[in-house]
């Protein structure tokens, strides 16, 4: 807040009735209190409202249903962390298919990471035996993609 307003605020405060003003912009907060002649002016201290959470039990932990199945084989991670997609571009051929063979070096997906296309790439060669991740779902660094075997 600019010195010009807060000076128009001072003299609004003077010149009305009211003792005390309270104005927030955004993260600003500017409190402007009036004295009154011959009373020294003595601010209370604002109490702290803290609200306590009740103690919360453990929630069980549910035991997954049994996931699926991984088949066996080389685990393809990702490298960073973005967004998963399986085409160069919405309704084009996907990079790689369950059953298909690649080699080392070939394509196989294109994870976004700050508006970036990386393209990442099978570092060994066979058959894609699983695809893990949706196409458009983010992915973690590390998370599994591919299968290979």
């Amino acid at each position: 807040m600019d010195l010009r307003k807060l000076k128009k605020l001072i003299d609004l405060v003077e010149a009305s009735g009211i003792a005390e003003l309270e104005i927030t912009e955004g993260e600003e907060k500017v409190r402007i209190a009036k004295s009154i002649a011959g009373a020294p002016m003595m601010m209370a201290p604002q109490p702290q409202l803290f609200h306590a959470a009740a103690p919360v039990a453990a929630a069980p932990v549910a035991t997954a249903p049994a996931e699926e199945t991984v088949p066996e084989g080389h685990v393809v991670r990702s490298p960073m962390v973005g967004t998963f997609y399986r085409a160069p571009a919405p309704g084009a051929k996907t990079f790689a298919e369950v059953g298909q063979s690649v080699s080392a070096g070939d394509t196989l997906c294109i994870i976004e990471a700050m508006k970036l296309l990386n393209e990442i790439e099978a570092d060994q060669g066979g058959v894609i035996k699983a695809i893990l991740v949706e196409n458009g779902q983010p992915v973690e660094y590390g998370e599994p993609l591919f299968v290979i075997g």
